[in-house]
Formats: C-alpha cells, structure tokens, sequence
C-alpha cells in the first residue's frame, strides 16, 4: 500500500502538541510515513516561550520514520500555515494527511486514510477524506460514507483536488445570487457557513476551511467520512486560536475500518440526522446566548 506524507500544524500548545504526535506514532504505519511538521513563528514577545517549548517537543522524538520540521522565522497565521503547507506537500507527493496540534487519533486512523486515498485516488468527484464524525448514531451498511461536506479535524486529500482550492473565494458571488444555493450550502439552514464567508470577506479572519468547504460545494465534490470518529479534539480549552473555551465530549473509534463504499453517492439519510443534530446544537448555543444576556440584564435590574 501506497504511504501518504502527512502535514502536521502547530503553533504555541505545546503540551497539546506532545499529546497528538503521541497518538500518531501509535498508529501503525507512523513508522513508514514522511511527517513534516509546520511550526508557526511567533506573533508578539508574549509567544516567544510557549513556541519554543512547541519546537523542543517536536524535536524530543522520531514520531514516524522521517521526520521534516519547517520552523518559520516570523508569524503566518493559522490559514496561511496550512494553505502553504498543504500546497507545498500536495505539488511535491500528489496527496496529503493533514493534522493539527490540537487531535487526539484513534490507533486505526493512518490506516484508514491510507486505505482510502488509495482506493479513491481516480474518482475525481472524491475530493478529500475526512477522519472526522459528528456525533450522531447512523444505520448504515458500510465502516464509512459519502457527504456533500467536509471537516476539518484530520483529513486528507490529493493534489488534483487541492489544484482547485478557492482561495480568494469566488465561489461566493454565486451563493450571493442564489438564496436556494446558500440554503443548501448553509446544511440546509442548519449552520450559517454563509456567514462565515462573509465575516472572511469583511474582517480577514484567520481561517481556510470555510474555503475549502466552498471549493468542493462549487464542484459538487464529495468528501468521505468514517461511520464512527477517528479523532478527538482536545482543543475546546481556550487555547486555540477558534475554539473557543466549551464542553467537548467527543471521543475516536477504537476499530479499524475496511467496508469502503463502492459507489460515490452521497448518504441522504446521515446527511439528515447531521444536519438535524447541528440545528439542535445551533439552538442549544442561542438559548445559552439568549441566557447569558437575560442574567447579565438582571444582574444590572437589581443592582
């Protein structure tokens, strides 16, 4: 089987740091993989600490068989890191595993997306390989499936797909003209990905997914996710530079996954438990919103 090179970010974190490449050379084919390891240089004096702690723990172990660490000497953000990253290993190896400080992987992962960017490889609809599932129950025959969408917390993909990717966003004078379109690419109201464009547009926020997630939405790409997650976040801290401080109870799958779909046809019926799962997850954060002002609002009545 073809071995993939893999892309690992990180920044300032590096107690989170340790503990995924812990969990990556746990995986059974570390020990046949290229790791390049993108370290972030320091935004302010403030930083200077916790980055070179990052470079000490990247350099304390031979994580997989070769390892390539890429220290930048000045600060590229989190976006910038990854888009230049990815393309940089994508042109040169033609597909790629991405992972950032922050995941926690399942014994199993390398092995699934090495399955799986094998066999997709000429399915030019197919564009990347997820290790990631929302928390959700699914009935389904196979160890993953197909979905109109991606995540973003350990995946893959191959250089013919990233070719495409949308950096300044085109894609979105096409949703700005067609309500239905953004319907559809918002989950179908589920989640305002929309808005996040347009926060990108206005703002320059730090981010590339939401990019990325509108290059295969224009294509009408396809992205492959496991039945079961093969990643944990352990970044809902406060540490990070998008998530936020929350509760996080995600968990990875401890088995292996070999019962590939055979044909590339999204699910239609995880893809309505999802999407039903976000809108209450979008409800539970507006209610706690909601919540937060009334207390303030009584706190200031009653002083």
């Amino acid at each position: 089987m073809e071995v993939s090179p893999i892309a690992f970010f990180t920044y300032k974190r590096p107690e989170h740091t340790r503990q995924s490449l812990e969990s990556l050379a746990q995986n059974e084919w570390a020990d046949q993989s290229e790791l390049f390891i993108f370290c972030d240089g320091p935004k302010n004096t403030e930083d200077e600490k916790n980055v070179k702690q990052v470079r000490e723990v990247v350099r304390s172990k031979q994580w997989c068989k070769n390892v390539h660490i890429i220290e930048r000497e000045s600060n590229m953000g989190c976006a910038n890191s990854i888009i230049s990253g990815v393309t940089e290993v994508c042109e040169k190896y033609g597909r790629i595993i991405v992972l950032e400080d922050d995941l926690l992987l399942s014994p199993f992962f390398l092995d699934y997306m090495n399955k799986a960017l094998n066999l997709y490889k000429d399915y030019p609809e197919i564009m990347q390989i997820s290790g990631h599932m929302y928390p959700v129950e699914l009935d389904v025959k196979t160890d993953a499936i197909f979905l109109p969408f991606i995540t973003a917390w350990g995946w893959a993909t191959w250089q013919r797909s990233w070719k495409n990717f949308d950096h300044k966003m085109a894609g979105y004078k096409i949703l700005e003209t067609d309500k239905n379109l953004r319907y559809i690419f918002d989950f179908n109201g589920s989640y305002p990905f929309f808005k996040m464009l347009q926060s990108e547009i206005r703002t320059n926020l730090d981010t590339w997914d939401v990019r990325w997630y509108l290059t295969i939405f224009i294509l009408r790409g396809l992205t492959l996710h496991p039945v079961q997650s093969l990643v944990k976040n352990i970044g809902f801290d406060g540490s990070g530079t998008h998530c936020q401080k929350q509760k996080n109870n995600s968990v990875y799958y401890k088995a292996q996954i070999n019962n590939f779909p055979l044909a590339a046809v999204e699910n239609e019926q995880a893809k309505s438990i999802i999407f039903n799962y976000l809108k209450q997850v979008e409800k539970r954060n507006l209610n706690d919103v909601l919540n937060k002002i009334l207390n303030k609002t009584l706190l200031l009545l009653n002083s």
